[in-house]
């Protein structure tokens, strides 16, 4: 084995998304508390302002250099697509439950499955389509029994239209976050998304941007925080593993949504819900059993 490499178990890349997954779900609810008080635009925009401070020094740190043309372009790319996902579901996200917000955007894993297929030259393993098929048919179940209990007002239905747009860009950028992670290591990729994100969002600043109060600032640095840890831990799980055994892991998210709906905002947690999940855990754990018997790594968190 060459010197600096070294063997893991081929479980890690998917436990160590499963991780990102979890962050980012904790990270979507205090965006959630921070959007509705100044809006969904200044929310991102000064998230990644906060992501950009929080992770150049750690980037210097463990001996980052400014990347190449093919990566400073991948960069850019993927911050915007960043940018708009990211802007769009939160927009949406004030408008609708935690839960049913997230059920929605779970078409994202569906469609980057077969954009895997087209974009990255993958062969889909017909277990990864049983896998995504028997998680996404867990998010139908949750969703159709928290979504038909009440009449959608029409701020809900733009509130779904920006989801499901956030939905479409987010597979593309599932896709690009698996070219990414193999050009770059996790601490430049969570620095240049979010910086790029950051100026793409501040072309606006002049017309939209307000300065938060202390505490909801306090709010975005967690975000921040958040997100550049999952960040991280998402790419360093896509350098190793296809995107085709790690995109089923997107939907444990609805479990740690749930979970936030009960403990935070006392959401019951309903019959549908469990079912839903059960899906789930079955769509992640044959994905899992997909996973190449191993793989070699040459940089570490």
């Amino acid at each position: 084995m060459p010197p600096g490499q070294h063997r893991h178990h081929p479980v890690l890349p998917f436990l160590v998304a499963a991780s990102g997954i979890a962050l980012f779900s904790v990270m979507d609810a205090v965006m959630k508390s921070a959007s509705l008080q100044v809006g969904a635009y200044n929310a991102m925009l000064f998230r990644s302002g906060f992501g950009v401070l929080l992770m150049l020094p750690l980037w210097r740190a463990t001996g980052g250099r400014w990347p190449d043309q093919p990566a400073l372009r991948l960069h850019a790319l993927r911050g915007l697509i960043s940018a708009g996902l990211a802007t769009s579901f939160f927009w949406g996200l004030i408008r609708l439950p935690l839960a049913e917000a997230i059920a929605l955007s779970f078409i994202a894993p569906l469609i980057a499955l077969y954009l895997a297929a087209v974009m990255l030259g993958e062969k889909i393993a017909r277990g990864a389509v049983i896998a995504s098929l028997l998680g996404f048919a867990g998010v139908l179940v949750i969703g159709a029994g928290r979504l038909g209990r009440e009449a959608l007002s029409e701020d809900a239905i733009w509130g779904i239209g920006a989801v499901l747009l956030s939905a479409v860009l987010y597979a593309f950028n599932l896709i690009f976050q698996r070219k990414q992670a193999q050009l770059a290591s996790p601490q430049e990729v969570a620095l240049f998304q979010m910086g790029f994100a950051g100026l793409f969002l501040a072309l606006a600043a002049p017309w939209l941007a307000v300065v938060p109060s202390l505490p909801v600032l306090g709010e975005i640095a967690t975000g921040a925080a958040l997100a550049a840890v999952s960040l991280m831990l998402l790419s360093w799980a896509y350098a190793r593993a296809e995107a085709q055994v790690l995109l089923p892991i997107e939907y444990t998210a609805f479990i740690w949504a749930a979970l936030l709906g009960w403990l935070v905002f006392a959401e019951p947690v309903t019959v549908e819900t469990l079912a839903g999940v059960v899906l789930i855990v079955i769509g992640c754990w044959i994905a899992a059993r997909k996973a190449a018997p191993a793989h070699t790594e040459q940089t570490t968190l």
